[in-house]
């Protein structure tokens, strides 16, 4: 035997595939072994944790990852004032993938092909929703047995305040639901002005009851539907029970059921089935910057409701913001997880919050994990007679996801002049760290109404205790406007939040240099990954590049905004779109390491998914790359696959 052919023999497959590769041979099929597993929630699970068991694609293997189809849903006319954003993440169940847009399209497809086998339009009244949005849908079968119609079920949410119920195999109303398939949200939320209430986020579903929320415009005036959380009858549409945020022993205006402009629930519910617990993460009363006269309708404001599915009862509360003056409601879903802490498994839940905070609590009584210190708060700019915490909780651990400081020699700019232009700006307004007042001198705004996250939120590895999340670091300048001038100048002209009815208006704005830059220094978004056991920082990278926003040859990899989320896989990967410069990229979860990326055709401004659906099948990565015209990226209709 010759020394070449005694060589080979000690060749692995693995070893002889990246040579065929080098050599221009055809790359190896993908494994078949490993698991299978569809993607039957929004966030993956139940429980929102986005992590998927498939192994098919592995840090290995990524860089082979090739574009398998695209669907186009069809949604880029919208009216000149709106945003429309494809920003939905499919679901997988029962062999189909079912997808919706904002603008009146739910669809169901082959998951391997991605051909429409079916789709359903309708109309709805958009008047007043400015971002044209549906972030994804909820899927329901009945058990064997089941006799009546729409053994399989679809739930879509509108941007006018109704809910959809729609056969999953053919895409036809389920007559026995509401009317016709339809059921109107509104009734019982009193007076309504169009755009008052909307679904943007799936519902959840619970022994039969499907439970759900709504978005408000808490910061357009006073008089505001209620926030009100329901539970209807998956099959029928019935009421089943209702909970408002309101202050406890507080009574509805006469001849309606809820108090009105408490904290409402526009981010994704999580949902534990064994012990029959929904967990609402809430947001403000109205209006958003305004505390004089909430009263005490903030009680729930800025905080994790677990209440009883079956009842609707309330059975724990954590606030994460004490008398909210800055819109740092929660924003996304909190992640349901098993804590591995000395041996023990410990029912845990992660919340992100704007501000910067990770909260970890026991999510059968709201307890934290991670020691929360009550820490006084700077007063300075404070309103008179506006109220405010003088303290406001931060977890030790994890420690906050942004720069915590934010001093003068952080501002930045490309060229002197232009540093000198956001010097100016920071130093004509209040600045003492996060939780400074809004004022009416103008204030700096760290993190800003984008938060550190946003409705993207965190995904948890519950293997290897790991959380990832994606944080923008951008400052913004607040500044409120008494009523009498807030009227005036907007009767000329300037635009503004007028907060209809409160005594103050509003004007937010990004801290931006002449050349378009943000005011401090990069990065401007990263991608972290946190150990859940010690409650410490793995790894901290900065994510995405300056390209698309920055002329050639200014592309630098320095971290840009970004808005969307993570998805993880058990073979140690994570992928993430989200940013300004229209990638996919994937990344090593043990060290941080980009492994690969490719270009999307709008902005990823979505969370992406996994799923394979057979033993010899392929694991495809998925996400919406529709764009957000409010964060400058390129708007796209197209639903975008992956796989080796």
């Amino acid at each position: 035997m010759s020394k070449l052919g005694f060589a080979l023999k000690r060749i692995t497959p693995a070893t002889l595939a990246v040579l065929l590769t080098a050599c221009g041979g055809s790359a190896p099929s993908p494994s078949t072994e490993g698991p299978v597993a569809d993607w039957p929630h929004w966030g993956g699970s139940e429980g929102g944790s986005r992590y998927s068991p498939l192994t098919q694609v592995t840090p290995q293997n990524v860089g082979r990852l090739k574009r398998a189809w695209t669907y186009h849903i069809g949604m880029i006319d919208a009216p000149e004032q709106s945003s429309p954003t494809f920003e939905g993440t499919p679901i997988v169940a029962g062999g189909r993938m079912f997808v919706c847009s904002g603008m009146g399209k739910v669809a169901a497809l082959d998951p391997e092909t991605g051909k429409e086998l079916w789709e359903y339009r309708y109309t709805a009244d958009t008047t007043g929703s400015y971002l044209l949005n549906c972030r994804g849908l909820t899927h329901y079968a009945d058990g064997a047995g089941y006799a009546g119609e729409c053994p399989g079920r679809v739930f879509a949410g509108t941007l006018d305040g109704r809910l959809l119920a729609l056969d999953a195999a053919t895409g036809k109303p389920c007559a026995a639901f509401g009317d016709n398939g339809s059921l109107d949200l509104l009734k019982g939320l009193g007076k309504t002005q169009p755009g008052d209430f909307s679904i943007s986020s799936p519902p959840v579903i619970v022994d039969g009851r499907i439970i759900l929320g709504g978005r408000i415009p808490d910061n357009m005036r006073v008089d505001v539907p209620a926030g009100v959380i329901r539970a209807f009858d998956v099959h029928t549409g019935a009421l089943v029970w209702a909970w408002n945020s309101a202050p406890p022993g507080e009574l509805p205006p006469e001849g309606e059921p809820y108090v009105r402009g408490t904290p409402n629930a526009w981010a994704p519910l999580a949902v534990d089935s064994e012990r029959k617990l929904v967990f609402v993460p809430t947001g403000n009363a109205s209006t958003d910057h305004t505390n004089i006269i909430r009263g005490d309708k903030d009680h729930f404001a800025a905080s994790i409701v677990a209440l009883d599915a079956i009842t609707g009862q309330l059975k724990w509360q954590f606030q994460t913001v004490h008398k909210d003056h800055w819109d740092y409601d929660i924003p996304s879903q909190p992640v349901l997880f098993p804590l591995q802490r000395d041996g023990v498994e410990i029912p845990a839940l992660a919340q992100s919050t704007k501000q910067g905070h990770i909260f970890i609590l026991n999510r059968e009584t709201g307890e934290p994990l991670f020691p929360v210190e009550e820490r006084p708060v700077s007063l300075t700019g404070a309103i008179e007679g506006e109220r405010y915490s003088p303290t406001q909780p931060f977890p030790a651990n994890p420690a906050f996801i942004v720069r915590r400081e934010l001093a003068r020699d952080d501002i930045w700019g490309f060229t002197p002049w232009d540093k000198g232009k956001c010097r100016e700006m920071f130093d004509n307004a209040n600045w003492e760290g996060v939780f400074t007042p809004p004022s009416l001198r103008g204030t700096v705004y760290y993190p800003s109404f984008m938060g550190a996250t946003n409705w993207g939120g965190v995904s948890v590895d519950p293997v290897n205790n790991i959380l990832v999340t994606n944080t923008t670091q951008v400052p913004a300048i607040l500044r409120m406007y008494p009523r009498a001038e807030a009227d005036r100048l907007m009767a000329a002209g300037k635009r503004m939040t007028p907060s209809i009815g409160a005594p103050y208006a509003h004007t937010m704005e990004p801290m931006l240099s002449p050349l378009g830059a943000p005011c401090i220094r990069p990065p401007w978004g990263t991608l972290l990954a946190i150990d859940l056991e010690k409650g410490e920082r793995l790894w901290e990278v900065p994510l995405g590049s300056t390209r698309d926003v920055a002329p050639f040859p200014l592309w630098l990899d320095w971290g840009v905004p970004n808005m969307g989320g993570s998805l993880l896989t058990a073979s140690g990967l994570v992928f993430i779109g989200a940013t300004t410069d229209n990638f996919l990229r994937a990344f090593d979860v043990k060290t941080g390491q980009e492994l690969w990326k490719a270009r999307l055709p709008g902005g990823g401004q979505a969370t992406p998914m996994s799923y394979r659906l057979s033993k010899d099948g392929r694991q495809y990565v998925v996400i919406a790359a529709g764009g957000h015209k409010y964060l400058g990226t390129d708007v796209s209709d197209a639903l975008v696959a992956y796989a080796l």
